[in-house]
């Protein structure tokens, strides 16, 4: 059962095998056997493929299925239209479409195993690659925004600085006054005079000025921290809605990139193995010799050619046979004396008929 299976795989016509020696069915039963794992395997890629990008197991696996189908398919028409000819270079220009196309197919089925094969390598050049989008992300958005934040905390600065220098003015007309009433400096008399009392008014004016100045600022300065802190909310707000794109930057054409930036060497032998798999029949079939198989099928296709062609010649023939049977009889009547007079009659007859019908006609007129 299993070696019939492999042998309907195969393409092969099984009456005509089954009329060849054992040899002979084993190896196209062989060839059947890497059709059909080939197709087995193309499932398993496509499957694992269409899983990273679905995410969903019976989706995967249904189109993972009509995938190893395809592939089966054509496996198997690239391997039954190889027709033995005794010619390896007539068979191997026959032979070099399907050869490109199992390239293509190798291809198509090696990379989703390589990609399962080298998972854990794979995950790791992701994770960099994230790691390294997170910080681009956050410089692009803190971009937008710390122009805005450093204008507000140079307003901020600027209040301060404010603050301070009033401070600092302040400061300088307390010891001024001091320095009066203690006689070391200004007038030098010991005592509140009148230059004390008009520099202690200069001072407690400027203390209530100052005051006032903090008690202003202080109300600009928590506004505007309010406004940073916005901002810094809204900067992380920002954050927070990219930062799931990049988590998710896991698709297919991702890993795809990330197997490229792998060692070559690995993934070109697991490449040439699958093309070894892929080309293996066709590469079979161009180095064997002319087998039994391939002469009963050579002889059982010229004997439909043969008929064919001898068919379509005999109905050329009787046509043309027919064509100058026609032109005889034809000929042979042009001086038959009988049939000129039963025409004439006819057509005397048929010139009455219409003169009759005109005549009537053109009475009805007038």
């Amino acid at each position: 059962m299993l070696k019939q299976f492999f042998i309907i795989c195969s393409g092969a016509d099984t009456d005509i095998l089954e009329q060849c020696s054992k040899g002979e069915q084993n190896k196209y039963t062989g060839v059947g056997a890497t059709v059909f794992f080939t197709a087995l395997m193309a499932f398993i890629a496509a499957s694992y493929a269409l899983f990273t990008v679905f995410d969903n197991l019976y989706t995967s696996i249904f189109f993972g299925v009509i995938w190893g189908l395809l592939i089966f398919n054509l496996d198997r028409y690239i391997v039954s239209t190889i027709k033995k000819t005794g010619s390896f270079l007539d068979e191997f220009l026959q032979a070099s479409p399907r050869i490109i196309l199992a390239v293509i197919i190798a291809i198509v089925i090696s990379k989703p195993l390589e990609l399962k094969i080298f998972e854990k390598e794979i995950n790791q050049v992701l994770l960099e690659q994230k790691n390294e989008l997170t910080l681009a992300n956050k410089n692009d958005i803190a971009e937008q925004f710390n122009p805005n934040i450093e204008a507000l905390e140079n307003n901020i600065k600027a209040l301060e600085n404010q603050i301070a220098t009033k401070e600092t003015e302040v400061n300088a007309l307390y010891d001024i006054y001091i320095n009066e009433a203690e006689g070391t400096a200004g007038t030098k008399r010991i005592g509140k005079g009148p230059v004390y009392s008009e520099k202690r008014e200069k001072h407690d004016a400027a203390l209530a000025e100052l005051q006032q100045l903090k008690t202003d600022n202080k109300s600009k300065i928590s506004s505007l921290e309010s406004d940073i802190a916005k901002l810094k909310a809204t900067y992380n707000t920002q954050i927070d809605k990219t930062q799931p794109i990049i988590d998710s930057f896991d698709g297919l054409m991702a890993r795809i990139n990330a197997l490229e930036k792998l060692p070559w060497l690995p993934s070109f032998f697991i490449f040439l193995l699958f093309l070894a798999i892929e080309t293996s029949p066709i590469i079979a079939k161009l180095l064997a010799p002319k087998s039994a198989y391939d002469f009963k099928l050579e002889d059982q296709e010229t004997a439909v050619k043969t008929n064919v062609l001898q068919n379509k010649n005999q109905r050329e023939a009787l046509l043309k046979t027919d064509f100058a049977i026609n032109d005889r009889i034809y000929k042979d009547l042009e001086n038959e004396d009988e049939l000129y007079n039963y025409k004439r009659k006819k057509a005397k007859t048929l010139m009455q008929l219409q003169a009759d019908a005109f005549l009537e006609k053109q009475s009805k007129v007038l």
